[in-house]
């Protein structure tokens, strides 16, 4: 979503979202992480925190491993030399695209890319119908 909003959504690896949080665009994704972990570990209990380069912070795979959870999060080559994921690791962690195809899903068949109303929670109104548009059709898509 392009503008002064940024909906982040943690998804399983079937593409489902399962926890929203809209904030300001200029919000970093990496701040948001903590708090979505502890949202979506209290709605469903799952393994594994899939993650890009852009998450590789020491409190972010803390609290991970503080809830249970394997943290597969890419190693941001900034931070010296990058060590590749064990292949087991590395195949778990290509599921991550399931968030990614949400997010184009999203915004290409589900009205987030031209958001026509101001505000923050008109903004979430509309993206949060997107939402259960999306999570409905991939609901159906594995159904059929």
């Amino acid at each position: 979503m392009e503008g002064v909003y940024k909906l982040h959504v943690d998804t399983t690896e079937s593409g489902f979202p399962v926890t929203t949080v809209l904030t300001s665009a200029s919000l970093h994704d990496s701040q948001v992480a903590i708090p979505m972990m502890k949202l979506t570990s209290g709605k469903v209990t799952y393994l594994y925190d899939l993650m890009d380069s852009a998450y590789d912070a020491a409190p972010i795979w803390d609290v991970s491993r503080s809830l249970g959870h394997v943290p597969l999060i890419d190693k941001n080559p900034r931070r010296g030399e990058v060590i590749p994921m064990a292949p087991a690791e590395a195949l778990r962690y290509n599921e991550r695209t399931a968030s990614e195809r949400l997010n184009a899903r999203l915004k290409e068949e589900f009205g987030a890319r031209h958001v026509m109303v101001r505000g923050h929670k008109k903004v979430n109104l509309h993206l949060m119908f997107g939402i259960i548009a999306l999570f409905v059709d991939q609901l159906v898509r594995l159904a059929l």
